[in-house]
């Protein structure tokens, strides 16, 4: 059976991949604003704690509508929250600061882009998405630019600091792809849940460290800054799992260091250089290859029940008793089908290739 489809592939995962990585990637230069009073772990725990409160808000007033909107965590949902909070919020963190310490800062910054490539290796290798030459090419492109905005003439000391920072990248890859298994729930508890959590903890080791709370102000700034940048950013990746996978949102997220150098050019007034030049074209390059893929291809539709938000689009052909607003959720099964069309490792394409 053969429908035509009403929307691009590409709509809405990508934009909302761009859109998670341009929110995350003003947060570095606007942090770097408020480091000059602030201590790097009370800071990130001010950041977190600002998405986990700000979302927390926001679904308050929502109320039943957000209820209604979207599938609600079970239980069977726990144990993977709690691994992706565990690993991205505690394990990651606390990787990052021992290594930084043991490590040189340039080394550093040059071996966090380990993080997209261990993104989409684990999604490869462990999860089994489609991964094409084309979407490798793409994303080592994207990764090659990101490398290169990260060097300073120092090459990577390979050391025991050097090996901690590539855990905490492993870290967060291992979170990234956690987080794919609950993509399904309401992404605004799910961050709202990892905001407060890592906010805890990176707030306590602060106080740990001897830090203080700084003045209300700055608690304000550091907090608006964290919603939007952390908290907004983690439900558009979350929703972006949905419809392109793990690997594919990963290499869309890694365009983040190239958004937060054009920023900090516009808000510090960092100077343009040869460099970001080329960083740029490498990345445009690997945003075209991405844009450009199209994964087609006649594919079976196995039996599925489960619960999600969704309209009733062509996966989604089944009955209410009485009229319903889209989009809604609740638990519905898809009968088996074949067809083809231009898709993605989404929540209803998840089969294996030979």
């Amino acid at each position: 059976m053969s429908q035509s489809h009403s929307h691009s592939h590409l709509w809405p995962g990508v934009p909302l991949a761009l859109g998670s990585a341009a929110l995350f990637g003003a947060t570095p230069p606007l942090s770097k604003l408020l480091l000059v009073t602030v201590n790097p772990f009370m800071l990130a725990g001010l950041l977190y704690l600002g998405a986990g409160v700000g979302l927390a808000l926001y679904r308050l007033l929502r109320g039943k509508q957000a209820m209604d909107g979207e599938a609600q965590l079970r239980s069977g949902d726990i144990p993977w929250l709690a691994l992706a909070i565990g690993m991205g919020g505690v394990v990651a963190p606390v990787l990052l600061m021992y290594g930084l310490s043991l490590n040189t800062a340039s080394s550093s910054a040059l071996l966090l882009n380990v993080e997209g490539l261990a993104t989409m290796a684990i999604a490869w290798l462990a999860y089994r998405e489609n991964v094409d030459r084309r979407l490798l090419f793409g994303a080592f492109a994207i990764l090659a630019g990101a490398v290169l905005l990260s060097w300073d003439g120092n090459g990577v000391a390979l050391n025991p600091g050097a090996l901690l920072v590539v855990g905490a990248c492993v870290a967060w890859g291992i979170d990234n792809n956690f987080t794919r298994m609950i993509s399904a729930t309401d992404p605004v508890v799910v961050a709202m849940l990892k905001g407060l959590v890592v906010g805890v903890v990176n707030v306590g080791l602060a106080l740990a460290d001897g830090a203080s709370f700084p003045a209300a102000s700055i608690v304000a700034a550091t907090a608006a800054v964290g919603f939007l940048g952390i908290g907004v950013s983690l439900v558009m990746f979350i929703l972006a799992l949905r419809h392109l996978g793990t690997a594919r949102t990963g290499a869309y997220y890694s365009l983040a260091p190239f958004i937060g150098a054009l920023l900090a050019i516009a808000i510090l007034g960092d100077s343009v250089t040869v460099k970001l030049a080329m960083a740029g074209f490498l990345m445009g390059v690997g945003l075209w290859l991405h844009l450009s893929e199209r994964h087609e291809h006649e594919h079976d539709h196995e039996t599925l029940e489960h619960e999600h938000s969704h309209v009733h689009d062509e996966h989604h052909q089944h009955h209410h008793d009485g009229p319903v607003s889209e989009p809604h959720s609740h638990w519905h099964r898809h009968a088996p089908m074949r067809h083809r069309h231009p898709h993605y490792p989404d929540l209803h394409h998840r089969h294996g290739h030979g």
